[in-house]
């Protein structure tokens, strides 16, 4: 996501690879969690109505609808989103897009060749690049281009405003080859991800200085070289205006007009309706109405049983008839006046049902998933343990069904943090945490010390369990020493204590021994429904700011910690975060698991933590009555979540897991934010204890999944350097294998790295892959190669209508 509410240009540079690896680490294979071959699996495939370029017509113009107006045009400021992605994917150079299966390829449009021709002693690629290929103002794409965009991104110098370098400070010089045409780059340490680099490419008056860097690009691109050039930006209209580039030497671009137009989720029905765009993503409830529409226009073209007044019942429809037509003015006024609303309604719902009978869903997944994250900074998740039990309590494949089995769309949990199904190097790596094991969940819970009477209990001198809890031991300490002289006064006054001091002493512990008592048959009453515990979570649901809630934590702002974004992804984290979905256990025994996991340890030094010590009882199931406790400490966890009307199913998730927690004795209490604030406020600054949110898939793991699973490390002014490791969970051995596999060049090996890592991050437990989201997207009917892309860029030069009256919309037509 782009980070929302990190001022312009203080995200300039990222840090050094060096000051991200504290240390230097062995790599012993992780045993039981990777494989020497790749996991067999199929993505699911586009749905684009794919045509071939002779049936689509000429001519015409197709309205985009994007979330808002883009704020930069420039990919690599911090507040690019996923607008400016969309756009400039029309305008500029993309030397490696990805395909169907989520792979770089290389673009002929722009490329004959590129290669790595030399490994020692410095990796050398050789760009061939197509000689057709030119800006918009006639001048040759070429070394120079190249140079300015490596110079601007390299993070050696500060005055350009960079959200992200990845890569580029790897370069050594780039060079003219034998001609104009060939572009020769020298790195001065081996980049595994070198296909990243130049995409988007810029010219070089973009990125040849900081004014026209940092401002310039902001809202116009005066020079491209794609198959639209850009027309027009409108504020006021909430409009990006493409037309066809008269100099693009590709297959030439079908329409002759491509509008990016602006257009909030709660709208989009009605601007289908409107026919005032012919392509945008929807909800699930959108994506109903447009199947209520076609099936009935198959039934005669009349609503069935949905819409306004379906629900009314023959009798209260006869009852309104009545008061209507009776003899009391007044009530029948107030009829009539109702029955009208009612039958305006219905026309202006027939109407627009009858409008959507245009447009058709194109379904697929969307390279993006979702995940449950679990802030490990500090209170009771900082405890591996306590992840790991949360972790084990959830039934991912419920889950899975819960948002994807109604669309229709293959509903498996999602088995890796670094790749997709479908895409190579997919592997399945959650084995390195343990399939959905209530029982084990239990036993980690019991080993870190949260058990049914712990909440009753007094806090103890020493604590034991997580990081955090060590490090305030430590804090205390101090004053522990300092209360020292009166711990030996009270001893000694313990000593002296006469007869009738004993006497009331007994006294005293059968009175707790009461109340101990009473405590339990509270717990006993919750467990029997006397204390409704779903209720107890409704009253936990609330917008922050309202009022102050038990347990809520006072706001954090940005300054609570300091977020560096260097990935690649940033550009479309908006859409990630904002635009939330709508909405395996494997056949491995425990005992076949906790085997595999000792073994890795003894070997590999291991996942500690990731099972309870041998011998660690699992509570009875009836035992668990309600939260756990610990030192007079109650186990809730606050379960953030947004509010808005399109993150629905989302809640619905939200709540399923909630209550998978609640039978392992974890509170939960949900707090609904608003959308605008979700990821500011609340992910980007650490205030939460568990969220929901989504990461976009990447051909690159190894350059942009380091930022997302690095350690956090302390900076200078006491803060935490995240990157965009929102769950604050992360180990030196993670950071070493991104770091082993950015720099190998066998893609064979890099990618036996990287399940190597993704096993590591699943034993960290802090983020827990989901479900690949759905990706709905309406479209006008008439409409070829363009819909639901999955894994692959769109060809925009390929879009068009297959026939060849319907150009336009009905809005265009009536102008």
């Amino acid at each position: 996501m782009s980070h929302v509410g990190v001022p312009r240009g203080t995200v300039r540079k990222r840090r050094s690879l060096a000051l991200l690896t504290a240390g230097v680490l062995t790599i012993p294979a992780l045993a039981g969690c990777s494989s020497d071959s790749e996991e067999t699996s199929r993505g699911v495939p586009q749905d684009i109505a794919p045509a071939a370029r002779d049936r689509v017509a000429d001519g015409s113009t197709v309205n985009w609808a994007v979330d808002a107006m883009p704020t930069t045009l420039n990919a690599f400021q911090a507040d690019a989103d996923s607008a400016t992605t969309r756009i400039t994917g029309a305008l500029l150079p993309t030397l490696f897009p990805m395909d169907a299966t989520g792979q770089p390829k290389l673009n002929p449009d722009y490329l004959e060749s590129a290669k790595i021709i030399e490994r020692e002693p410095k990796q050398v690629v050789l760009y061939k690049l197509n000689q057709q290929a030119v800006w918009s103002d006639g001048r040759e794409i070429g070394a120079p281009d190249f140079v300015a965009q490596w110079r601007a991104l390299s993070g050696k110098d500060s005055a350009f405003w960079t959200a992200r370098n990845s890569g580029y400070e790897r370069i050594q010089k780039i060079e003219r080859g034998a001609d104009d045409l060939q572009v020769r780059v020298t790195f001065a340490k081996p980049y595994a991800d070198w296909r990243s680099l130049f995409s988007p490419l810029y010219p070089k008056e973009v990125t040849g200085s900081p004014d026209t860097f940092n401002d310039g690009a902001r809202t116009t691109l005066k020079n491209t070289a794609g198959p639209f050039q850009l027309k027009s930006v409108s504020k006021a209209k909430g409009t990006v205006t493409l037309t066809r580039n008269p100099r693009w030497w590709g297959d030439k671009a079908k329409l002759d007009t491509l509008v990016f137009r602006a257009v909030a989720p709660k709208d989009r029905t009605k601007a289908l309706a409107d026919g005032t765009v012919h392509v945008t993503d929807v909800d699930s409830t959108t994506a109903n109405r447009i199947a209520l529409a076609l099936r009935d226009g198959n039934n005669g073209g009349q609503p069935l049983a949905h819409g306004p007044g379906a629900d009314l019942t023959p009798a209260a429809a006869l009852r309104s008839w009545a008061l209507a037509n009776g003899s009391d003015e007044e009530q029948a006024e107030i009829a009539r006046a109702a029955r009208e609303k009612t039958r305006k309604a219905v026309a202006a719902y027939g109407a627009e049902q009858k409008a959507l009978r245009n447009y058709a869903v194109r379904k697929s997944l969307e390279p993006a998933y979702t995940q449950l994250a679990l802030n490990g900074e500090s209170g009771p998740l900082a405890d591996d343990r306590v992840r790991r039990a949360v972790a084990r309590a959830l039934d991912r494949q419920e889950l899975a069904e819960t948002v994807l089995k109604p669309l229709g769309l293959p509903a498996k949990p999602l088995g890796s943090h670094l790749a997709l199904a479908g895409q190579p190097g997919y592997k399945d790596g959650s084995g390195a945490l343990g399939d959905q094991n209530t029982e084990e969940a239990q036993a980690l819970l019991a080993d870190a010390g949260w058990t049914r009477g712990g909440a009753a209990e007094k806090p103890k001198d020493t604590k034991a369990g997580s990081e955090a809890e060590k490090k305030d031991e430590r804090e205390d300490g101090e004053k522990k020493g300092t209360d020292k002289a009166e711990d030996k006064d009270e001893k000694k006054t313990d000593q002296t204590e006469s007869d009738t001091d004993a006497e009331k002493k007994t006294e005293d512990k059968e009175e707790k021994a009461r109340d101990e008592d009473k405590e339990e048959k509270k717990s006993d009453q919750a467990a029997t429904g006397s204390d409704d515990s779903a209720a107890s979570r409704a009253e936990g649901l609330y917008i922050v700011g309202q009022d102050n809630k038990p347990g809520a934590r006072p706001a954090q702002g940005l300054d609570a910690s300091s977020v560096l974004s260097p990935s690649r992804t940033a550009a479309v984290q908006s859409l990630a975060l904002l635009r939330q979905a709508s909405a395996v256990s494997g056949d491995t025994s425990a005992a076949d698991t906790a085997a595999k996991v000792t073994a890795q340890d003894k070997q590999s030094g291991g996942a500690p933590g990731a099972y309870a010590p041998m011998g660690t009882a699992a509570p009875a199931p009836a035992s668990v009555n309600g939260p756990l406790g610990k030192d007079g400490k109650t186990l809730t966890l606050r379960f953030v979540l947004p509010s808005g009307p399109g993150s629905q199913s989302l809640r619905g998730v939200g709540e399923r897991i909630a209550t998978m927690l609640e039978k392992i004795g974890i509170g939960t209490e949900i707090t609904k934010v608003p959308d605008e604030s979700y990821f500011k406020d609340h992910i980007a600054s650490g205030d939460y204890d568990l969220a929901l949110y989504s990461w976009p898939a990447t051909a690159y793991p190894a350059t942009d999944g380091r930022p997302i699973y690095a350690k956090p490390e302390p900076a200078t002014d006491g803060s935490l350097l995240v990157e965009q490791n929102y769950t604050r969970v992360g180990t030196d051995h993670i950071d070493q294998l991104f770091d082993q596999a950015v720099a190998e060049l066998d893609e064979k090996a890099a990618r036996e790295l990287m399940k190597q890592a993704d096993a590591r991050i699943w034993a960290a437990a802090g983020s827990i892959p989901l479900f690949q989201r759905p990706q709905l997207v309406a479209v006008d009917k008439k409409l070829a190669n363009v819909g639901a892309f999955g894994f692959a860029a769109p060809r925009y030069q390929d879009i068009g209508f297959t026939d060849r009256q319907a150009a336009g919309s009905p809005a265009d037509r009536k102008k």
